[in-house]
């Protein structure tokens, strides 16, 4: 009903026009970016390209946040091809206590165990880098969402069923429940996913999976996250673009042991993700705007040194290799 309603709301055509920063993730080919970087390096130090809602390619242009590249899993295969290593995973409670991945109401023809056999096979192929998932139980049952099936074990019970079923592809200390996980270095990661938290229907942090610098992560901002996800029409979209500013600047000024998480994504009835990722009636997205701030010079302003993780709608290929520019 939601969906239907933006369609009356927003005037709908075709996908804005693809540049280097927006929707041209096809033609970005980054397999083995973190390769050549010390074992040495924090993850914290790093700098990071992500995508919110990392499956969501179907339910109209409300709900779509990424390009189409496939079912079962395809699309994610092609974005950790393209050199994305940060992504976000949200799963129902459906029957036979498995997880088949939403965006809200509308499933996306994938299942957790596409999401994790993907990464499996990445990893196996490219067993030098690594890949940050964040897990949220995306139904609380309310207007627009989706409705956890009754009757199954708890999503927390679930999901470390899929971690047994998949041995030695979690990095063990991030999916253990009863204790946070320190920050590691690249060599204790590499061809492992790290578990970066895990969010249950509320929006708060499940137990304490995941890195121990997160148990603060809710709904929302915090202290290492920008997520304004709200933006209530398209001329936000400039307040949401400032916003993505001043985190970025916080992150390459900050505490070099910790890390940033900036949504670049933002959306609403008035504001479809992909007009606050590519901009809409002279209003422009975030995603250009953010190409051009990472490419200018000092004399304009501070350089950003380091970018934490980034995560974004329909990234472009340019947008991505300006991001892992900062990995020297």
């Amino acid at each position: 009903m939601v969906a239907v309603g933006a369609a009356l709301l927003v005037p709908q055509g075709p996908a804005l026009a693809a540049d280097a920063s927006y929707r041209t993730l096809g033609s970005a080919n980054n397999p083995d970016w973190m390769s050549s970087i010390a074992d040495s390096t924090s993850l914290a130090a790093l700098s990071i390209p992500g995508t919110h809602q990392s499956m969501s390619i179907h339910g109209g242009s409300l709900t779509q946040t990424q390009e189409n590249f496939g079912d079962s899993g395809g699309t994610l295969a092609r974005q950790l091809t393209a050199g994305i290593r940060a992504i976000d995973i949200r799963a129902r409670v459906n029957t036979g206590n498995t997880f088949t991945i939403h965006h809200g109401a509308s499933y996306q023809n994938a299942n957790f165990d596409d999401v994790l056999t993907k990464l499996r096979t990445f990893l196996a192929e490219h067993p030098r880098e690594t890949v940050v998932m964040r897990l949220k139980q995306e139904c609380h049952g309310g207007l627009g969402s989706c409705t956890d099936v009754s009757g199954q074990r708890s999503f927390a019970d679930i999901f470390d069923s899929y971690v047994s079923r998949y041995p030695n592809l979690f990095w063990q200390p991030s999916v253990n429940r009863g204790a946070g996980a320190p920050m590691p270095s690249l060599g204790a990661i590499r061809g492992k996913v790290v578990l970066g938290v895990v969010h249950g229907r509320g929006g708060g942090p499940v137990d304490r999976y995941g890195l121990a610098q997160f148990a603060a992560w809710g709904s929302g901002s915090s202290t290492y996250v920008q997520d304004a996800y709200d933006v209530p029409n398209v001329g936000a979209i400039a307040t949401k673009r400032d916003q993505v500013r001043r985190f970025l600047d916080a992150t390459s000024a900050g505490d070099r042991s910790a890390v940033y998480v900036n949504f670049a994504s933002g959306s609403s009835v008035f504001a479809h993700p992909q007009h606050v990722a590519g901009g809409a009636f002279g209003v422009q997205g975030v995603n250009p705007f953010l190409l051009a701030y990472l490419n200018e010079g000092p004399e304009v302003h501070a350089p950003v040194v380091r970018t934490g993780i980034v995560m974004l709608d329909f990234p472009g290929s340019a947008l991505i290799s300006e991001i892992l520019s900062r990995n020297g």
